[in-house]
């Protein structure tokens, strides 16, 4: 395993993260004993830095990741998130993230987290964020609840206004850098690495568009957008090459992303991304996958508030 310095924090995180979500059953049933035994393989095996929130099965998530983790918490690092406890449950009130690192900890069986995000913010007032959330989440880093703090949401011209207005330590995006989309290079990238920034990318599949399934049917994407996906599938496996290693391989490249998260559950999901760690960049084929997808590149979805949407 490689791990990189996270943005201008001392947290040295591994290239591949342990995304948790699965572990509450976002996305399907799982065998918490399954989920358990993937914590443990995934940390023998050099995945030190695991993120959930309790949006992720409604508080499960969290549950199982420090049921898993009770023991070997000093192994590892953990990132949880405030703000987001439904589908469209939002509360970016002071008081409300106070609350809630209080109860994460208590589910994570943890005195601290390393990293404390306020979860998708385009889903809120940004006033509200920056005058409320924010300032909250700095006295749960100064009352020693948290070692940095972070913010994390799908629309990225919001994620860079709040940096701007109030100092944070670490920015997720998600579904804005892999094979399909790339304006997080446009959007980010260069004022994240001047501010000292550390930046974490998610969704390296497209939220599953790049897998021989598909998109699930709950996908918000274009349909073109999904087509597409389903194009680069049948190229990459013309080519002998699976499209999820071959999209995460991707994304695991970028220069200054210090990690980048996948959803695990199982022992065999967790073995097969860490093959892809010393696995090539096929450079012929990423230049025909590029050439594929350039009709739809880089389109994106709506979400949260519409004063917010990057694209209107």
């Amino acid at each position: 395993m490689k791990y990189r310095r996270l943005g201008h924090t001392d947290l040295d995180v591994p290239l591949l993260g342990f995304g948790a979500a699965p572990l509450g059953g976002e996305y399907g049933t799982i065998d918490p004993a399954e989920g358990e035994r993937a914590v443990h393989y995934a940390i023998d095996h050099g995945i030190t830095f695991f993120d959930t929130a309790p949006y992720y099965g409604r508080t499960l998530s969290e549950e199982r990741l420090g049921k898993a983790l009770a023991g070997r918490r000093h192994e590892v690092m953990i990132a949880t998130k405030c703000s987001r406890y439904g589908l469209d449950d939002f509360d970016f009130s002071a008081k409300r993230v106070e609350e809630s690192i209080d109860e994460s900890l208590g589910r994570l069986q943890t005195d601290y987290v390393d990293l404390f995000q306020i979860h998708d913010i385009e889903f809120g007032d940004l006033k509200q964020v920056i005058e409320e959330a924010l300032p909250a989440a700095r006295r749960v880093q100064q009352a020693g609840k948290a070692r940095y703090i972070g913010i994390t949401g799908l629309q990225l011209k919001p994620l860079r206004r709040m940096a701007e207005a109030a100092p944070v330590d670490t920015i997720l995006s998600y579904a804005r850098y892999n094979l399909m989309v790339r304006d997080l290079d446009e959007l980010m990238t260069p004022f994240a690495k001047q501010h000292g920034i550390g930046l974490i990318n998610a969704s390296p599949l497209h939220l599953r568009i790049l897998t021989p399934s598909g998109a699930p049917e709950w996908h918000p994407a274009l349909p073109e957008v999904k087509e597409m996906g389903r194009q680069v599938v049948e190229l990459c496996e013309r080519r002998g090459k699976p499209a999820p290693k071959v999209a995460l391989r991707f994304c695991l490249d970028h220069p200054y992303v210090s990690t980048t998260l996948v959803g695990l559950a199982t022992v065999d999901q967790v073995r097969q991304n860490l093959e892809i760690l010393n696995e090539s960049t096929d450079i012929d084929l990423l230049s025909e996958i590029d050439e594929l997808v350039r009709p739809v590149m880089n389109q994106i979805w709506p979400s949260g508030r519409p004063e917010n949407h990057d694209y209107n």
